[in-house]
């Protein structure tokens, strides 16, 4: 059973930071693809990033892109998400996910991730 555990969320002003991390176990970081997500009031639930077993793949959706930034440290278990310039419209509860493999990440859909975490509110201010 995969087990995500997110922290870090909070209230910000905007053009501020955040660090968000999701911490796991050691067998998942070495086994799945980790993503975040986020979801607004009355939106669906939108990708924001992934990255891979090693690291060295990530795929951003582009409303973050030059902003956020994914991380995994493996002596950590933890994946952490990196939110630099925030604005009003990053307010959403973020969650943390995992997958197998990659090649589905740019889809973006929810539908292929098939763990997930309990969710930490973001709430950026004007």
């Amino acid at each position: 059973q995969v087990q995500l555990v997110e922290s870090g969320g909070g209230l910000v002003q905007a053009g501020g930071s955040l660090r968000l991390s999701c911490a796991a176990s050691e067998r998942t970081l070495r086994t799945y693809t980790m993503g975040w997500f986020r979801q607004a009031p009355g939106k669906e639930r939108e990708f924001v990033v992934a990255i891979n077993l090693s690291g060295e793949l990530t795929h951003y959706a582009d409303s973050v892109k030059g902003r956020f930034t994914i991380s995994r440290d493996s002596a950590k278990n933890t994946v952490y998400l990196q939110m630099n310039s925030l604005k009003p419209e990053d307010t959403a509860v973020y969650y943390c996910a995992a997958t197998l493999g990659w090649s589905r990440v740019k889809a973006g859909r929810p539908t292929d991730f098939g763990s997930w975490g309990q969710g930490t509110q973001v709430t950026v201010s004007s």
